[in-house]
């Protein structure tokens, strides 16, 4: 079955830097656009950044642009989600998911644990 595994989350101060790792199994991954969703407290989830299936168009959230990069291993079925320049905004649990690059949306209805992010002074 679909299995989306995230790690790499954890307590930073502002301007430092995280790196996300989520480990993809279940389906066919290399034929899935991938995203990076996370949800703030009290908010709902958004989708920050994402990658086409082909590795070659990319979509950020203007409130990451720049400071957020997603890549991808195919062979592995790994996405990665390298955050520098954290800000207090940034703290949320973030998720991945395969996602429709046109709508932004994810498309498995299954979510993995997420792995939480906070960054604080």
């Amino acid at each position: 079955q679909v299995q989306l595994v995230e790690s790499g989350g954890g307590l930073v101060q502002p301007g430092q830097s995280l790196r996300l790792s989520c480990a993809a199994s279940g389906f066919t991954f290399s034929m899935y656009s991938v995203g990076w969703f996370r949800q703030p407290p009290g908010a709902e989830r958004e989708l920050v950044a994402g990658m086409q299936w082909t590795g070659g168009s990319t979509y950020y959230a203007d409130s990451v642009k720049g400071r957020f990069t997603i890549s991808r291993d195919d062979v592995k079925k790994m996405v990665y989600l390298e955050m520098n320049s954290l800000k207090a905004g940034d703290t949320a649990v973030y998720y991945c998911n395969a996602i429709d690059l046109k709508r932004n949306v994810a498309i498995l209805p299954s979510w993995g644990q997420g792995t939480q992010v906070t960054v604080s002074s």
